[in-house]
């Protein structure tokens, strides 16, 4: 399984890039996201787990940026970044030391992770008291959620339940099929489990996906109704 999903990402690096530059009010979109949940990162030490090639990162200074990366393809992009990847591998491999990050966070990757407890109680344990456990994803309840996981069950985009519904440049079936899509209350369930009690949520992407690239938008509160969500759960 491990094994399957880093194939899947190799070899994607620059078709990821890619479409996020073809969907640029969409990447404009989750990129306020990402900042705003971010806030001030100045002297403080963040882990990005999953970093891909480090694209959201290049908009910040990420000197203080740590990241573990299962696809060398996109984390030796991330390298050239400036993100400082520490593990080409999957975080379920990874030691990490006690109570020393202010920020650990996801950006979309926890819909590659299928048994979430063991991952965010490992970061849990990382962080500092009152540090930040981030969660950014694309929710499976969402209408992007729900493009998804029919394309996946599909097997292609080029359907007739999705004509007239798709966006002119679709996220990669290939990758879009390799997730596993959690709900944003699946998660919010496991963080609390796993002793998280203070929370905030953030959300973009409210248009239908038809119409998410036309103009970028704006990062409100809140998570029942956005395309891109954010939890913020504090140690």
């Amino acid at each position: 399984m491990e094994m399957d999903t880093k194939q899947k990402f190799d070899g994607y690096a620059a078709q990821y890039d890619e479409w996020f530059m073809k969907n640029d009010k969409l990447f404009t979109s989750e990129l306020r996201l990402f900042l705003k949940v971010l806030g001030d990162i100045r002297g403080k030490r963040l882990l990005s787990v999953g970093c891909g090639s480090g694209l959201f990162e290049s908009y910040i200074d990420c000197s203080g940026v740590e990241g573990i990366e299962p696809s060398r393809d996109m984390g030796e992009i991330a390298v050239k970044r400036g993100v400082n990847v520490i593990k080409f591998g999957l975080i379920e491999d990874v030691d990490l030391p006690d109570d020393s990050y202010d920020i650990i966070y996801f950006n979309g990757s926890s819909s590659y992770i299928e048994d979430l407890a063991p991952v965010y109680g490992k970061c849990r344990k990382a962080l500092k008291e009152g540090g930040r456990l981030m969660l950014l994803d694309v929710p499976k309840e969402s209408a992007f959620g729900f493009m998804y996981l029919l394309g996946k069950a599909l097997g292609t985009y080029d359907h007739e339940y999705l004509a007239d519904a798709m966006p002119s440049l679709p996220y990669p079936l290939a990758l879009a099929s390799s997730g596993v899509w959690h709900s944003t209350e699946e998660k919010i369930n496991v963080l609390k489990e796993l002793g998280f009690a203070k929370f905030s949520y953030y959300q973009t992407l409210v248009k239908n996906p038809l119409y998410t690239n036309e103009e970028a938008e704006e990062v409100i509160p809140g998570y029942k109704s956005g395309g891109y969500v954010a939890i913020i759960a504090e140690k």
